[in-house]
């Protein structure tokens, strides 16, 4: 049940998102965009409720409860990001407003941006194990928790393979083309 209840709140979030921005900007009802808005976290606070109520209801946890974590974790850390992405769009889309920025391609500014997003990346690691940490606690019972355990080990995971990402663009930045097209392909040589 509670996958179900994460898919639920993953497509909430999409929804009041877009309900927001579609009266911030089409409609041009700006309170209500911004309530609507204002509302894209209360979607977290229904996973985290039916999360912990499961767990209090004397639930063994599993994977479930686990990935509750994990997504809240990142929801945190990268839903403030997303709502900024979404809502570029839409005033650029309908409000007349500047070309969406798109990420730095080359040289520092990449290296830059790839070490941000791993970040926010290691705040929403650090948000998941802590959640994980307070489920164990609020349970009490190791019997009972032991799947949140295996959970702390897979977000490292996550974040050490994230982790190649700022690494590789640091230390072999990518470089723009000289401005022209793309090297011909090798013709075959005579024989």
């Amino acid at each position: 049940m509670l996958v179900g209840i994460i898919a639920a709140c993953e497509i909430g979030f999409w929804v009041v998102l877009a309900a927001g921005l579609a009266a911030r900007y089409p409609l041009r009802m700006r309170r209500t965009g911004a309530a609507l808005l204002l509302g894209v976290p209360l979607v977290d606070l229904v996973l985290l409720a039916a999360t912990v109520a499961d767990l209090r209801g004397g639930a063994t946890a599993g994977f479930a409860h686990g990935l509750a974590a994990a997504y809240l974790g990142y929801s945190v850390a990268f839903g403030h990001g997303m709502v900024r992405w979404a809502d570029e769009r839409f005033a650029h889309r309908f409000a007349g407003g500047p070309p969406p920025r798109r990420k730095p391609r080359y040289g520092r500014a990449r290296a830059r941006y790839e070490w941000v997003e791993f970040g926010k990346a290691a705040v929403a690691t650090g948000i998941g194990c802590a959640l994980l940490l307070a489920m164990i606690a609020l349970v009490g019972d190791p019997d009972r928790t032991a799947a949140l355990t295996g959970w702390t080990a897979r977000l490292g995971l996550v974040l050490a393979i994230w982790s190649l990402w700022p690494i590789t663009h640091t230390l072999w930045p990518s470089k723009p083309k000289d401005g022209a097209a793309s090297p011909p392909a090798e013709r075959a040589r005579p024989r």
